[in-house]
C-alpha cells in the first residue's frame, strides 16, 4: 500500500547524537574463501528465507577505470555473517548459486550496481533481491534512505560505517579484522532492518 504520507530522513548531524547501533563481531562472522568453507556456509545459510546482502569492491580512483569487483559477497542471518571471497573458482561458484537462488531473499540498500558488477563477473542475475530504500519509498520517505538512516529510524541507533574501512582494497588476498567487521555488518544490519520492518 502506498503511504501518501512524506516522513523526513534523518540528516547526518541527527544521526551522529545517537546511541551506537550494536555490531557483530568477530565471533560470528565467518570468512569463506575456500571450497569446503563454502559448502559449509551454503549449509547453514539454505536453513533461512531472508539474507542481508552487499558486496564490496576495490576501489577505481582513474576516471575511465572499470572496477573488476565485486571482490566479497556478503551474505547475513540475523545470527551471523558469512564473507565471500571471489578468488578461488569453486568458491565463487557457490555465491553465484546462492545469489541466483529466488527461494531466498536478498535484502541491501542501493543495489543496483551490485547486481550488475554480480552478473558482469559471476555470470548470473540474482534472484529475489530486495532493495529495502523502494520499501522505505513505498512507506512515505522520499530521499533514498540508506543503511544508517534506516537504522536511525528504525531502531533509533546511530549505524557506524569506517571510511578507511570502506575505501580499502577489497581485492586483498588476506582482508584485515577491520575489512570483515565492516563488510558483515552491512549485510547484517540490512537482515536487522528487513525484520524490523515485519517485511516476509
Amino acid at each position: 500500500m502506498q503511504s501518501h504520507e512524506q516522513h523526513p530522513t534523518p540528516s547526518k548531524d541527527e544521526i551522529a547524537l545517537l546511541e551506537p547501533f550494536e555490531r557483530l563481531g568477530l565471533d560470528r562472522i565467518a570468512l569463506v574463501s575456500t571450497a569446503a568453507h563454502a559448502r559449509e556456509a551454503c549449509a547453514e545459510l539454505a536453513d533461512h528465507a531472508v539474507w542481508g546482502f552487499d558486496t564490496e569492491s576495490k576501489p577505481t580512483f582513474l576516471k575511465d577505470q572499470v572496477s573488476d569487483g565485486p571482490h566479497i559477497v556478503q551474505l547475513a542471518t540475523l545470527q551471523r555473517a558469512w564473507v565471500f571471497q571471489l578468488q578461488e573458482p569453486e568458491c565463487r561458484a557457490r555465491v553465484a548459486e546462492l545469489l541466483a537462488h529466488a527461494g531466498h531473499t536478498k535484502a541491501g540498500f542501493g543495489l543496483g550496481d551490485d547486481t550488475r558488477r554480480i552478473v558482469a563477473k559471476l555470470e548470473v542475475a540474482p534472484a529475489g533481491v530486495l532493495d529495502l530504500n523502494t520499501v522505505f519509498r513505498s512507506r512515505g520517505y522520499r530521499k533514498d534512505m540508506g543503511v544508517k538512516g534506516a537504522v536511525a529510524v528504525l531502531f533509533n541507533q546511530r549505524f557506524i560505517k569506517s571510511k578507511k574501512a570502506a575505501t580499502s582494497n577489497w581485492a586483498l588476498p588476506r582482508l584485515s579484522e577491520a575489512q570483515l567487521v565492516y563488510a558483515a555488518n552491512d549485510a547484517w544490519a540490512a537482515a536487522r532492518v528487513h525484520e524490523k520492518l515485519g517485511l516476509r
